[in-house]
Order: structure tokens, then sequence, then C-alpha cells
């Protein structure tokens, strides 16, 4: 079960102990369709940003400046109405080169529309006209699956990758609206911006899971800012996102050259491109003293109180803009619970199972896993552990540390937890238990 609640007062890779998989889902395509091996692959710009940020006047200024490139355009809407397909082919005469618009409708290409996308990339690469390939996604699209469907196999064992490849991740970001967006409340189902009845996601949750995932992000709309709002800004993106390149743009007029041919995208590379992930790695997000921009990893091998811990989850957490990573609660030794928090929204949730409390058959067979594994062991507890990263805006560290360490479980809470089931109070939602400890 999930639970978010917003964060009380608060301004603004897991573990390989988590026993996860990324799950490899084949896409059906026409058994007709041959992947022949190609010399030069093309070079795709995924851009991605949430609505209203500039993303179609991004790609309308991307068609009008295109000069000697030849740029095939897939564009994607959720609305029955595509309206960014109209408009952009409303001006597509306007430009000197032989482009291509695909429009896919009625749904959102990294849920739905995986097959059409497939189809609609490999036509294009086979056409041999086109220098490059622009895709559009929604607004409400998160760049990160976008780019694991360019490795989903399709039933013949085929993928994208074999004759196109991810460029470079751009994010608009709308300089005027991102700070109070970010610390909004709202489900997109709030706004009337689900994908369907199932998507519980937050405005936030999209906000950063868009930033987290860019390889170059685009401030846009600071005409309507002040200077020293920008630069609070681009200072906040940063800790979000230390490795992606910062451009300050007006009606998202940005040089070509900076979002296309960059060669900047890798996908392991973007998975660990995360301010938060880097602190969990040891490296440092630098600090902003300028701005009181810090951040700090907590770590502890002791239990936390699920009563204790439950009430700090809830309360005030001042400064905190971004919190991320895993905890142990006593009363459930066997599972690694998932702590985030973006602006004023958190959600806890399990995300895994601690080795330690899984039978040996089901340990990974390769030796690198074991390694990691092992680094981690503590011979008490084995991997279990408390590790948490904080970023944020004039925190008090001490103070959060110091919340934290009082919700660690004494040796006598510990050995209650021990003697039997209810004996502590745990007010978290059930997680459920993995078949082999029933």
């Amino acid at each position: 079960m999930r639970v978010q609640s917003p964060a009380g007062g608060g301004d603004g890779s897991f573990p390989a102990s988590a026993a996860r998989s990324r799950a490899r889902s084949p896409a059906h395509s026409d058994p007709h369709l041959h992947f022949p091996q190609m010399s030069e692959k093309l070079p795709v710009t995924v851009l991605s940003g949430y609505l209203g940020a500039g993303k179609t006047t991004l790609l309308q200024h991307i068609l009008h400046n295109a000069e000697d490139r030849r740029i095939a355009v897939i564009v994607n809407d959720m609305a029955e109405v595509n309206i960014d397909a109209a408009l952009v082919d409303e001006q597509s005469d306007l430009v000197q080169t032989e482009e291509s618009l695909v429009e896919m409708s009625n749904g959102c290409i990294c849920c739905t529309m995986r097959e059409d996308l497939l189809a609609e990339v490999k036509a294009l690469a086979d056409d041999g006209r086109f220098d490059h390939l622009v895709i559009e996604s929604s607004g409400i699209s998160e760049p990160m699956p976008v780019a694991v469907t360019f490795d989903l196999s399709d039933e013949f064992g085929h993928t994208l990758s074999e004759i196109a490849k991810i460029d470079t991740m751009v994010t608009v970001v709308d300089a005027h609206r991102f700070t109070e967006d970010f610390n909004s409340t709202d489900l997109l189902a709030d706004r009337g911006q689900e994908t369907g009845p199932d998507d519980e996601r937050t405005l936030v949750d999209l906000l950063v899971d868009q930033v987290e995932f860019a390889n170059v992000i685009l401030i846009n709309k600071t005409d309507l800012v002040s200077d020293e709002q920008v630069q609070f800004l681009t200072h906040v993106l940063r800790t979000l996102n230390p490795e992606a390149t910062l451009v300050p743009t007006q009606h998202s007029e940005v040089d070509l050259g900076a979002i296309m041919g960059t060669e900047a995208f890798d996908f392991e590379a973007a998975q660990n491109m995360p301010g938060w992930v880097k602190e969990l790695d040891g490296e440092h997000v630098p600090e902003t003293a300028e701005y009181g921009i810090t951040s700090f990893t907590y770590q502890a091998r002791k239990p936390f109180h699920p009563r204790r811990f439950w009430d700090f989850f809830q309360g005030r957490w001042p400064g905190v803009v971004r919190a991320k990573g895993f905890f142990w609660l006593g009363t459930r030794d066997a599972m690694v619970g998932e702590l985030s928090q973006a602006g004023r929204m958190r959600d806890q949730r399990p995300t895994g199972y601690w080795w330690a409390a899984l039978p040996d058959e089901e340990w990974p067979d390769d030796p690198q896993t074991r390694a990691l594994i092992a680094d981690r062991w503590d011979e008490e507890y084995g991997d279990r552990r408390q590790e948490l990263v904080f970023i944020g805006v004039d925190m008090d560290e001490a103070e959060l540390r110091d919340r934290l360490d009082a919700c660690r479980m004494t040796v006598e809470e510990e050995q209650a937890c021990l003697d039997g089931e209810g004996a502590v109070a745990d007010p978290f939602p059930t997680w459920g238990t993995h078949p082999s400890l029933a």
C-alpha cells in the first residue's frame, strides 16, 4: 500500500538488498517488421516538462531553426484534441527542410503507446532521410519509461536501440510556476490530469521525475521572474540533478546544439544523476551557502520504533526540499521501507526484502551482487539498516538527526518485537508478506 501525506511545515540505486527487478515486457509488433543492422542509428531528443512549461514552443523553435538539419517529429498529447500536433502542423510549411510529423493520440507514449512508438520510430529510421528525431512526450509523462521503451524487446527479440539511440533527454521547467507547483499537495487527479483511475501520482512526483532524469533542463519563462528567483531556482534544480546542463531561456529559445547532437544520454548514468543517489553513494552534493542549500545522509544500524518513526514521518521537516532513501522498522524485520519527499508531499511504501530475511535459494548467483551484499553486511543485523538522504534550504541538520536518533529502538524494545507479534504498536499500513516468509 502506498501512503501519501502533506509534509507538515516543509519549505519547500536503492540497496542491492531490496529484492527487485525491472521486467522486460515484450511489445507486440508486426511479424513482418524487420530490424536490419544499421551503420548509423537515428539520434533522438526527448522533450519532457509539465503542461504549460513550453515544450510545444520549444518544438516550434526547433522546426523554425532546423537550417540544414532534417528533423522528424513525434508528438503526443493526452487530450482528445491534439492541440500540440495541430499547432506544429500549422507551422510546418515554414520549415525549409522536409520534416515528418507523426501524431500519437489517445494515450501516453510511456504507458500505452509503446507498440506504436516501436513501429513509428522504425519507419522513420528506415526512411533514411532524417538526421534527428524529436519526441515530444505528454506533459504528464515521466522521461524514464520513455527511455526504457528503447530497450524493451518485441516478441522477436528486437529493440528500438538497434535502429535509434536516445541522444539527449530535455526537460522544460516553468520558472514562473515551478516553485508553487513544487510545493503543491495536489494529485494529478485533482487537476484532471491523471492517465486513468489507477494513477495516484502527485504533481510533485511528476515534476521531480522530469527534473531528475534530464541531461538538459531549460529554465523557461525567465522574463516572468526576477534574476534572484532564477538564481535560486537554478540552485534548487542543481541539488535535484547535479549532472544536468541548466539553460535559462525565454520563449524556449535555445541553441539547438545544446539539445541535439550532444550524445549526453546514458541510461545507467541517468539512473544515478539525482542528487539523492549521489548522496547515498557517498558523492556529497555541493552546498550552496549563499542560498542555504545543504544536504546530508542519515545512516544507522538500529531498527526504528514504528510509532516514533510514524510520528516523525507525519511531522514537520522545516526546510527539506527533497528526501529519499530506505528504512527498517523493528516490527517488519524482513521488509525494506522506502521513503520519499518532494516539496510538501511525502510517501512511504515497501520496496523489497532484506537479503538477510530471504532463504538461500533466493539469493543472487552473480559474484558482483554478492560482493555488494557482503560489503554492507553486519554480523548482527545482516544488510538491514537506515539510509536516508535529506536535501533542503536552511535545514537544521542537527535537529533532524536528533529526531531520527530518537526513533531508534532500545534493546528492550527490540527484544519485545522478538517476543511476539503485537508487542510493539505499529501504525504503518500493512505491507504484505513474501510467500517464503509466511
